[in-house]
């Protein structure tokens, strides 16, 4: 889908009608005659054309005077998928207020992340999303005090902290401006109402503190075989784990750290949350779905890829494969090092030596986590002797940990995927099945391909494709800009194999 689709009232109000769930999150529909807005796939009687009115996001309605509909919870929509598939500013800029880059850094410190004046951010998101990055900020925090609200028994002082508000009188307006309901009132709405997205009935308090449960929507189709298998598969003993049925990893967080389990259902993933410190929340949520690629749109990328005739049964047979991340970039960057070359097995236990030598402890009481992955600044007085790896890898990986640690690369949500593949490519070491494993997985590039790759090459070959990196590299120029997707798609015909990967 295009740009700006809330300009195409005609398609929106198609949407709406239809109560086409696929449209959630990229645009939001506000009725003039209730000052209400709401999400495409609201359940109620859809109003007349007239009295709508369409946004490209919950703050710009917010900015308009509308309140969030009670009953289709337009808050909790899937993230719109542009700024996943995007590196431009406005991309670069939702990602980090979504990793509350505003709450923690203020304006300026977004701009400085990204480069550009406190002006230009300003008038770019404006100019496409209809409110700045306050506006937008603050609609992230009034939706995290919901769900702190309504899924803990915490005082409404320590949620109103822990959301990110600087004072309770500006948590309390901001609560009954969005909501049309105050903090106290959202907490006692009566038990037969729904719960909508946070799985649990408002007003019952969290058993235990500092822990969460909700549900994290995506939109479907979703296919978690290759998702939840290959982080099963890679998972570093201590830092991730699969157990009874759900993937659980710590995570590194700017307050403090947290446990996350997440477990696939058919139309949400449930996610249960053990946070150190609760201002960390709406960090912790924002990567989490990007880890588990949550916001991507299916039909549109599977549509594409089917336009390839090879491709097409693969697609029909399982559609909605998504592409597994990670929560943090710089801790994948570094494990794909110690994983050139060897096998899967080799590289967890390289990587499991090095969590238990240099990882931070952690408290898990529910299963078998123990660290948090070291952080570059704590590798970097590493002895390279200490790495059971060839002298050249010992040299690419201490090379890689050193430039991590100095900022010399950074490796963020924010970061410009062309020039940080290049930077990635100058360092020792490193070569294209490396960077683009990187970019696809730790940039979040969609379209980063992988043609060296021994397992899509094999596939390759199977399916009668073009098997030498040229030749398969042209042949992928029709599945532009998915081929991160195609590559689910030709890894699983090959049993996703992810030995042996190459430099």
């Amino acid at each position: 889908m295009e740009n700006g689709m809330h300009t195409d009232r005609e398609r929106c109000v198609r949407a709406v009608q239809s109560k086409d769930a696929r449209f959630d999150g990229w645009f939001f529909t506000a009725v003039l005659t209730t000052r209400i807005y709401c999400r495409p796939s609201c359940p109620v009687v859809p109003p007349k054309p007239e009295n709508m009115t369409f946004h490209p996001s919950a703050a710009a309605c917010q900015q308009a005077g509308f309140r969030a509909c009670k009953r289709c919870r337009p808050d909790t929509s899937p993230g719109s998928p542009e700024w996943n598939q995007r590196a431009d500013l406005v991309a670069r800029a939702m990602r980090l207020i979504a990793d509350g880059v505003v709450d923690r850094e203020g304006v300026p410190g977004l701009a400085t992340r990204l480069g550009y004046s406190t002006r230009q951010i300003e008038r770019q998101l404006l100019a496409e999303l209809g409110a700045g990055p306050l506006a937008l900020a603050r609609a992230q925090r009034a939706q995290t005090a919901r769900l702190l609200i309504e899924t803990t028994g915490l005082p409404m002082a320590e949620i109103a902290f822990a959301a990110g508000f600087s004072s309770i009188r500006t948590f309390n307006d901001t609560v009954r401006e969005v909501f049309a309901l105050s903090p106290s009132e959202l907490r006692t709405r009566p038990p037969g109402k729904k719960t909508g997205k946070t799985g649990r009935t408002p007003g019952a308090p969290q058993a235990t503190p500092g822990v969460l449960c909700l549900r994290l929507p995506f939109r479907a189709p979703l296919n978690p075989d290759n998702l939840f298998g290959h982080l099963a598969a890679t998972a570093v003993p201590g830092v991730e784990e699969w157990r009874d049925g759900a993937y659980r990893r710590t995570l590194r967080l700017p307050y403090g750290h947290a446990v996350a389990a997440l477990t696939p259902a058919s139309d949400h993933i449930a996610c249960r949350l053990t946070l150190s410190d609760l201002r960390d929340l709406p960090v912790a949520i924002s990567r989490c779905r990007r880890m588990l690629d949550l916001d991507a749109d299916p039909v549109a990328i599977d549509d594409q890829l089917r336009t390839d005739p090879v491709l097409q049964p693969l697609v029909d047979k399982a559609p909605g494969r998504r592409v597994p991340r990670t929560v943090d970039g710089a801790e994948f960057a570094l494990r794909a090092v110690l994983g050139q070359q060897v096998s899967t097995a080799a590289a967890r236990t390289h990587a499991a030596r090095l969590v238990t030598a240099h990882g931070e402890p952690v408290d898990d009481l529910e299963g078998g986590l123990t660290h948090l992955f070291p952080a570059p600044e704590a590798l970097a007085a590493l002895d390279p002797q200490s790495l059971a790896m060839p002298r050249t890898r010992q040299v690419t990986f201490t090379t890689l940990v050193r430039q991590l640690a100095d900022d010399t690369l950074h490796l963020g949500v924010d970061s410009d995927w062309q020039e940080t593949r290049a930077r990635l490519l100058a360092l020792p070491g490193f070569g294209p099945w490396t960077a683009d494993v990187i970019a696809m997985r730790a940039l979040g590039d969609p379209d980063a391909f992988l043609p060296t790759d021994l397992g899509i090459r094999r596939a390759a070959r199977e399916l009668g494709l073009p098997s030498t990196p040229a030749a398969l590299t042209a042949r992928a120029a029709a599945w532009r800009p998915w081929r991160a997707y195609a590559v689910q798609y030709l890894w699983a015909t090959d049993n996703h194999p992810i030995n042996f990967l190459p430099v």
